[in-house]
């Protein structure tokens, strides 16, 4: 199956599905609300039930990156650093109200000492998260800004319908007016 974030088509993440769904508590989040913000440490792991978030991290002047998406039946977390209580490199936000089941690190970090196959979970889905984001890292080293969209929009031909061009912008390191101009040509 072919996803935006490549880490859900692991086994083990139906573990982390099962988790949220027998245990998760719902949140409702409103657009513009944060699930975690950058340099705290993440309270909770989540199953995204409806709704999108951005994971948004902000430089030294200020401004403000897209680095990450989310879609419902995503996983939603600093993952693995909250499970280790590290604090946060970036921030989620909501960009559609939202329904998300969510369970907390607390639990799963006091697990982990005694569950020596949730710990091999945590290893396998952390691996995979890393490819994941690798793989983003070396696209912006050997594929241009048009094969990049033309990517993500195979992966979400609605893409648009859920994130504002100013936020595909960001996650593509362009400019909102060299997108429009990328969307003309395609």
């Amino acid at each position: 199956m072919v996803v935006f974030n490549s880490y859900m088509n692991i086994p083990q993440i139906d573990y982390w599905r099962q988790l949220c769904l027998r245990e998760g508590v719902t949140w409702h989040y409103e657009k513009g609300d944060y699930f975690f913000r950058q340099g705290e440490v993440a309270k909770y792991l989540g199953l995204v039930m409806s709704g999108t978030l951005v994971y948004s991290v902000m430089d030294s002047s200020g401004t403000e990156h897209i680095i990450g998406l989310e879609y419902p039946d995503e996983f939603v977390s600093d993952f693995p650093f909250s499970l280790s209580g590290t604090p946060a490199r970036a921030s989620v936000i909501a960009q559609s109200s939202c329904e998300i089941l969510c369970v907390p690190t607390q639990i799963l970090r006091e697990r982990m000492r005694d569950d020596a196959d949730l710990r091999e979970i945590v290893r396998v889905t952390t691996e995979a998260v890393f490819g994941t984001v690798y793989d983003r890292l070396i696209s912006f080293y050997t594929k241009t800004p048009e094969e990049r969209y033309s990517d993500l929009i195979s992966f979400d031909p609605q893409l648009f319908q859920h994130f504002s061009l100013k936020i595909i912008a960001s996650l593509l390191k362009v400019t909102p007016t060299y997108l429009s101009r990328i969307r003309k040509i395609r």
